[in-house]
């Protein structure tokens, strides 16, 4: 692997998980949320990740190969007095899992700055190398 491809590979880590951050945040943002009149509420989304191979060297990065809703039933929670609850007084909520999607949301950003430490890292011994020929 040349170290010019590092960069397309983590390059790939990072906007994959770029994407995973806006999915976590999204399922943060609608955690609370309730089905609306058609009974239908948010359900939580989780990225789906697959290998791809970069260029002709053996070298393999990342990419969403897309987003799937959570198979959880929704949350149903016995309050008669809100103005969303059906006839036996239930209001449907989200099947989101707030402290779920906050591990999500850590093990994403942890991955997306190890992986522009790894370009950093990259960059800097392509410039020492680059010194070395002065």
């Amino acid at each position: 692997m040349s170290m010019f491809s590092i960069f397309n590979v983590s390059g790939s880590a990072v906007s994959a998980q770029s994407q995973r951050l806006n999915v976590v945040a999204s399922n943060l943002a609608n955690a609370d949320a309730v089905a609306g009149p058609d009974g239908k509420g948010y359900k939580a989304r989780q990225v789906v990740f697959e290998t791809v191979a970069m260029g002709s060297e053996a070298s393999a990065g990342v990419r969403i190969n897309g987003i799937k809703e959570s198979e959880e039933p929704l949350h149903r929670v016995h309050n008669p007095n809100h103005a969303s609850a059906d006839a036996e007084g239930y209001v449907t909520q989200s099947n989101v899992n707030p402290v779920e999607e906050m591990v999500n949301m850590i093990s994403a950003s942890r991955s997306y700055q190890n992986n522009v430490e790894v370009m950093n890292t990259a960059k800097t011994l392509l410039l020492k190398t680059l010194q070395m020929g002065q």
